[in-house]
């Protein structure tokens, strides 16, 4: 009885859209259109943008990047540190939940 309460309130309960945020902000911020690995480990920033070049010559493409454990990266001599942004941003990335600017954010 009680748990047919709660699924029937709960479906009376109205939805907003992930949209309805936008009005709050005053411009939109740009995104990169297409995304390689320099410009994710720019995006991702702290220090990380130093080893471009040592990902592109070893991974090479940048879905292989978002799906590189850690040990590789250790293998590749990137610092722990640099190896927990470099993750923590590509799981982010997959989950849709981030993407780097198209122009360096100004500190």
């Amino acid at each position: 009885m009680a748990w047919r309460q709660i699924i029937n309130n709960a479906q009376t309960i109205p939805v907003s859209t992930p949209y309805g945020f936008s009005r709050f902000f005053s411009k939109s911020t740009p995104f990169v259109v297409k995304v390689g690995i320099p410009e994710f480990l720019n995006g991702v920033g702290g220090g990380v943008e130093a080893h471009v070049a040592k990902l592109e010559s070893e991974i090479g493409d940048f879905q292989k990047l978002l799906v590189t454990r850690t040990l590789k990266l250790k293998k590749l001599g990137i610092p722990c540190k640099h190896r927990k942004l470099i993750l923590k941003y590509a799981h982010k990335y997959r989950l849709g939940l981030w993407r780097p600017r198209a122009e360096p954010v100004k500190a």
